[in-house]
Order: C-alpha cells, then structure tokens, then sequence
C-alpha cells in the first residue's frame, strides 16, 4: 500500500505542467500552439524567453527529483525508484491536460540525479555535450537517455536499470516525429524560435 500511494504521488507531481503554467502567467500564450507544441523547456525557449525556460527546466527536472527524494526518506529505495518513475509518466502523461504531456527529458534528469547523482551528472554531461556538438536538443535527450541503463549497467548499479530503461524506452517513444526529422535533416536546433 505505501509503494503505491508513493508512485501516485510522484504521478500527481510529474504531471503539473510547469512549462505550460509558467507561459500563461508570463503572458506568452498557450505553449501547446508555439513551436512543436511541447511542454516542456525546449519549447519555451522557442518563445524567445530564456529565464521562463530555465525555469522550466528547474522545475520539470525539480519534480523527479523530489519524487524521488521524499520517496527515499520515508519508505525507502523502492519507493523512491516507483515514484521516480511515476514523476517521469506523469510529465509525459499528466492527467491535467488529458494525458498529452511533454517527452520527459528534464525529468529524466531530475529523477537519474536523486537516484544517483554520478550517474546523473553523467547524463548530464552526455546532453551537455552532443547539445554542444550538434545544437540539437532531441538528439541531445536521445543520446543521454540510451546511455544511462548502459551505465548504470558497466558501474555496478544493475538496480537502477529496469527504470532507466523504461524512460529511456518511453524517450524514444515520445521523440518518434524527432527521429523522423533527425533522419530527413530537418531537426531544428536549439534556439530555433
């Protein structure tokens, strides 16, 4: 009973659009009728406003983590991988705005570094620099996603893996039209109004 109250909870917090909900107050219109249509922060730098993106990011990436924190504290590593997970799925499916949310990277970042924070900050560094490389953040979250479980796997953190292949796997998923324009060329890159 207490795993499942915790994955509802870090459901219920995954799903708070923060990118959408920082938009609206600032006045910047409906982020869901800008650029891709996305939640998230990639899309509200589209909207030329950098410290509304930033602030996106914290906080997308905020909601994993402390799933994944308060988790640990009170119930334990299990309950903190299932409400990791749970923030994940909700970002991407909040129940809020009839389950069509954002692709989850800034959470995925968020949840990996309170679950481990070297592993985290390797994922990091892995979207820092093909983002540094390429300009091109779906490649960027691609890359990063693919490469935690692998990690996790060659350092010993073999528990680690079945929730960071399921949003690696849900990353792939939610990125599909991107890998599509990725192959054709047309990947528009960061910055990109």
């Amino acid at each position: 009973m207490t795993l499942i109250l915790w994955t509802l909870f870090g459901y219920l917090l995954g799903s708070v659009p923060f990118g959408l909900v920082i938009t609206r107050a600032l006045g910047l219109g409906d982020l869901r009728q800008i650029g891709s249509g996305n939640i998230g922060a990639t899309n509200v730098l589209r909207t030329g406003n950098k410290p509304a993106a930033l602030a996106t990011l914290l906080l997308d990436s905020g909601k994993g983590a402390i799933a994944v924190l308060l988790a640990r504290h009170f119930a334990g590593d299990t309950a903190a991988m299932l409400a990791g997970g749970a923030a994940f799925l909700g970002h991407c499916f909040p129940v809020w705005l009839g389950f069509k949310g954002g692709k989850g990277v800034a959470t995925f970042l968020g949840t990996v570094l309170a679950l481990h924070w070297p592993l985290g900050l390797i994922a990091c560094a892995t979207w820092a620099l093909t983002a540094a490389i390429t300009r091109i953040s779906s490649l960027s979250a691609l890359v990063a996603a693919v490469a935690v479980p692998i990690v996790a796997l060659m350092t010993g953190r073999g528990d680690l893996v079945a929730v960071t292949c399921f949003m690696a796997a849900l990353i792939l998923i939610r990125h599909h039209a991107n890998i599509r324009r990725l192959i054709a060329g047309t990947e528009p890159r960061i910055g990109r109004k």
